[in-house]
């Protein structure tokens, strides 16, 4: 199980990596950590013109039915890797 003081301390330090991440990392890590932290999507897809707010909820949906540890733990695997990858 996905330790929630672990989890939170590399949603912050995410934040501080010296490059910026790709979109696809960055997409992939709003998914997880809203389905850790919120669970499956609980809003309606935003409209036609809002392209990254529809990035942003298609990747949070495609966690749909994963559980809050499950998305933690994913969370807290790709965390480390962007970490290690850009540096902080």
């Amino acid at each position: 199980m996905a330790s929630q003081a672990e989890f939170e301390k590399l949603a912050e330090d995410v934040k501080k990596v010296k490059t910026r991440p790709t979109d696809e990392e960055l997409l992939e890590l709003y998914g997880l950590y809203k389905q850790a932290t919120v669970g499956d999507v609980n809003t309606e897809r935003p409209g036609m013109l809002d392209f990254k707010g529809k990035a942003k909820w298609d990747a949070w949906n495609s966690r749909k039915e994963m559980s809050k540890d499950d998305a933690m733990s994913a969370y807290i695997a790709l965390a480390k890797e962007v970490i290690s990858k850009y540096g902080m």
